[in-house]
């Protein structure tokens, strides 16, 4: 059986992009073991939680001008050329959503646990069957005709510079907002990644805090065990 350390969990991002976009951290964690269920009594208390210190804590009026969420508001119209008023960054996306009284939509119980972790920290976050990845994974730009499937099935052909997170064989995210169908959690998933998705102007130490607090998360509500957390 392949282990973690066989899949040398990295990020490389290529030349042009790094010719593009100031440098920017990424997180990875991969947790090992896992057990992943629709619902889970202490998913949706760890929600609620968190919901509850969002309400007491934040504002709508005051959202916008948080230095985490301005960062990510900013790397979508400088560089990824969408306005982030009509497709919200996606830890934004959910405090929003606390914010304008309505409760998280509860998916599976491993999703529910980064979503918690995203929504604490302000830092979106991706999370993937690491067994439907062929490692290394690449941040670059697509290709035009390139297809994208997101969750949920539907199929786009790209237009071609758009940001992505991918494999040898497909990609996986458009960076940092949409993930693919093809390698989502499942009920299945035995071995799962996190990406901590950073942005320019967002440090590398909040980052990491918030890649080991979904880890820690996950491992709380589904088992298993961390292999692996670091910054890249």
């Amino acid at each position: 059986m392949e282990s973690h350390n066989d899949k040398k969990l990295t990020i490389i991002v290529s030349e042009d992009v790094k010719e593009r976009i100031p440098e920017f951290p990424l997180g990875i964690a991969y947790i090992s073991g896992v057990s992943v269920q629709q619902s889970s009594e202490q998913a949706n208390e760890l929600l609620e939680r968190i919901s509850s210190e969002v309400r007491s804590s934040l504002t709508l009026e005051g959202l916008k001008d948080d230095p985490i969420i301005r960062a990510y508001r900013d790397f979508y119209w400088h560089y990824l050329k969408i306005d982030p008023t009509k497709i919200r960054p996606a830890s934004e996306a959910l405090i929003r959503r606390i914010l304008h009284g309505k409760t998280i939509p509860r998916i599976l119980d491993a999703v529910d646990a980064y979503n918690a972790a995203s929504i604490e920290t302000k830092i979106s976050m991706g999370g993937y069957d690491a067994d439907k990845i062929t490692f290394p994974l690449y941040l670059r730009f697509a290709q035009k005709g390139e297809e994208f499937v997101a969750i949920g099935g539907k199929k786009t052909l790209l237009k071609g510079g758009e940001l992505v997170l991918a494999d040898v064989e497909k990609i996986i995210c458009l960076y940092p907002h949409r993930d693919s169908d093809h390698t989502k959690i499942s009920t299945s998933t035995k071995n799962i990644l996190i990406v901590g998705c950073g942005v320019p102007g967002i440090s590398s130490e909040r980052v990491l805090l918030a890649t080991r607090r979904a880890a820690e998360y996950v491992k709380q509500i589904c088992g298993g065990e961390i292999a692996e957390i670091k910054i890249i």
